[in-house]
């Protein structure tokens, strides 16, 4: 059997090109999928089918994105450098459309964004569609949001400022609207066979003994009677998101296909949405199987065929430890996905806040294993969905070897940015249907770190605290190590947006609160800096310059924790500890100020030991003497001076 199919010879020098990745990767793919679909008795006829299609999708990309493919191909660590800077947002919240979008990109170079995540706008379900994530279609644009065209538009206006655009591509389950969940009403079993359906309860039960629920409040349970089959549908989240039944091989080629047809259009990146429940088995909680790695390392191959210049992030909110695994096994020669969320070091970094302290930051960045080749981690503030406290369990536990411990400190920290609370954060918990149980947060950054108990331009002290909070957890994101993401409207200290209340197809989703409309009034008063807007963005943006400038703060570059005998502070060193190629990174996570001994900190640093070096604050210019004074919810980078 072949597995290199003719290619069209209108391009000689990129059918050329095409050929030695198809002579690569094939093997490559179909070793992994006949592990997942060998069994099936036309494996061989669908697998060579399955090639000849991405063979032609890939002679079907456009001339400047070959191009492209080619550039990156030639430098693969091309999104690593410490100059990328990820934005995320809802188009018609940040611009009412994909042209609105493109219009705002001028706001996007002056922060220095160099990926731009839109979430999603292809179509979506009338109704109730979970933001945009109960998909329709793969292959058209919401109506209210552009077109095709307008995409296409926008992409080549990105990059022309190297800009790449990402986009959410949902892998677990389409809307009950979407074309093939139609099909199934309708009756057609080979549409039936794209979803997971049961006549009666016996299985779903046996299923829910291990399986979590995503949405208890909402949309308790996994499994959803649907009249029209007159069967149970797997519903993982919503009653109106069947999960897609990857046990079927034609849904793997389809969903494969759908990818590249979008690649084409331009889009750079892909954020691989709920990659952890792929894969469906009996006894465990469905999640991080082992075919769902498999079947995302063959999605990375079809994309080194056909778009190599395309990345893959992997949207698993899982446990640190389940973390490297979907970015693959460098060891063992497995290339998974170029990108992951950490959101263990997120959501470690708020109950810092909360408890005014560091360990379990330092729990969470020791059990963060180095990085992969050619990978990163995705580090957040915030995003449109809820920070989710249970992902820190493990290292919870681990501190004190104390399980009821570990879940009062999370439960604590659910409290102390609830509305419940009378700490200084204002957000609210997130599915609160058990009082037992840790529950979900949402909220605005700036609303979270405080600053919507101070009206826009007092300069009060709590005000300003609140602006370090801000600044402090992006400063964190930005000097750890990975892509740091600005989430909409954290540039210009946007606070929480209650009225989804009003708006009944969004009352029932607390996340609506953290999606507020682009501050344009903020936009165009920057100049104000009276305005908390303005100072968070002026600063924001200084961090981030300073961060360009700084080799040791690109992705890869290595990161050790340094000792401190202070709990309320954080402190690592990133780069060549060796050399003076190495950076101190220091914050105070506390109200008051903290003040280290100098030598105890650059002990820890062979460079420092063996050469009499001075080093600088990076962010204010002062050169550091025996002690290093940190202020409430302040940070230091240094480096050494000359360095």
């Amino acid at each position: 059997m072949s597995l290199t199919p003719s290619l069209n010879q209108s391009n000689a020098s990129q059918a050329v090109l095409l050929q030695q990745r198809l002579l690569r990767f094939s093997p490559a793919l179909r070793q992994k999928l006949v592990q997942v679909y060998g069994q099936h008795e036309n494996f061989d006829a669908w697998i060579t089918q399955l090639i000849d299609e991405i063979s032609e999708l890939a002679q079907q990309r456009s001339a400047d994105l070959v191009e492209l493919d080619t550039e990156r191909l030639q430098n693969p660590n091309w999104f690593l450098q410490q100059d990328m800077l990820g934005y995320c947002t809802y188009v018609d919240r940040f611009a009412g459309d994909l042209q609105g979008v493109k219009k705002q990109i001028p706001h996007l170079v002056k922060l220095g964004v160099r990926y731009l995540h839109l979430l999603p706008f292809f179509q979506a379900r009338q109704g109730e569609n979970d933001g945009g994530f109960a998909v329709s279609s793969f292959d058209e644009i919401q109506e209210n949001l552009g077109n095709i065209d307008d995409l296409r538009e926008l992409t080549s206006a990105l990059r022309a400022q190297k800009i790449s655009l990402c986009a959410d591509f949902v892998l677990n389950h389409v809307a009950d609207d979407h074309p093939w969940a139609l099909a199934a009403k309708r009756g057609d079993a080979g549409y039936q066979a794209y979803f997971h359906t049961f006549a009666d309860r016996d299985l779903p039960e046996q299923y829910e003994q291990t399986l979590g629920q995503i949405f208890p409040q909402a949309a308790p349970g996994n499994f959803t009677f649907n009249p029209e089959l007159q069967k149970w549908v797997w519903t993982t989240f919503y009653p109106y998101q069947w999960d897609l039944n990857y046990s079927n091989p034609d849904v793997f080629a389809q969903i494969a296909l759908a990818m590249l047809r979008m690649a084409n259009l331009g889009i750079e990146a892909f954020r691989l949405d709920s990659t952890a429940f792929l894969w469906k088995r009996l006894g465990t909680n469905c999640m991080n199987q082992p075919e769902a790695h498999l079947l995302l390392q063959a999605l990375r191959d079809v994309i080194e065929i056909a778009a190599p210049g395309v990345l893959l992030k992997a949207e698993a909110i899982v446990a640190t430890a389940d973390l490297p695994a979907y970015l693959g096994n460098e060891a063992q020669g497995i290339k998974e996905c170029h990108i992951a969320y950490h959101s263990s070091l997120m959501a470690s970094s708020w109950v810092a806040l909360a408890e005014q302290k560091v360990d379990l930051i330092e729990a969470v960045i020791a059990a963060t294993p180095n990085l992969p080749a050619q990978t990163s981690w995705l580090n957040y503030v915030r995003c449109h969905d809820d920070i989710g406290w249970n992902v820190l369990r493990a290292e919870a536990v681990g501190l004190n070897n104390d399980t009821q411990l570990a879940k009062q400190r999370l439960k604590h920290a659910a409290h102390f940015f609830s509305d419940e609370s009378s700490s200084y954060a204002d957000g609210l918990r997130f599915q609160a249907s058990d009082p037992e149980a840790v529950h979900g947060t949402v909220g605005m950054a700036a609303s979270l770190c405080g600053l919507a108990h101070s009206s826009e331009g007092q300069d009060t002290i709590s005000a300003q605290l609140a602006i370090r909070r801000v600044l402090l957890m992006y400063g964190l994101s930005l000097s750890f190590g990975g892509i740091p993401l600005i989430y909409m409207g954290d540039e210009l200290a946007q606070t929480n947006d209650p009225s989804y209340l009003a708006d009944p197809a969004r009352s029932m989703d607390g996340r609506w609160l953290q999606r507020p409309y682009f501050d344009q009034d903020a936009q165009t008063n920057l100049q104000e800096m009276s305005r908390h807007s303005s100072q968070v963005f002026t600063q924001l943006c200084e961090l981030i310059k300073q961060r360009q400038q700084l080799p040791a703060l690109a992705a890869n570059a290595a990161r050790q924790i340094l000792a401190t005998d202070c709990a309320q502070v954080l402190s690592f060193v990133r780069g060549d500890v060796c050399s003076d190629e190495h950076l101190i990174y220091l914050s105070n996570f506390s109200e008051l100020p903290q003040a280290l001994l100098s030598a105890e900190v650059f002990e820890q640093i062979p460079f420092a030991i063996s050469n009499d070096v001075q080093y600088v604050d990076v962010l204010s210019g002062e050169v550091m003497g025996s002690h290093i004074n940190l202020a409430a919810y302040s940070q230091r980078w240094l480096r050494v001076i000359g360095g």
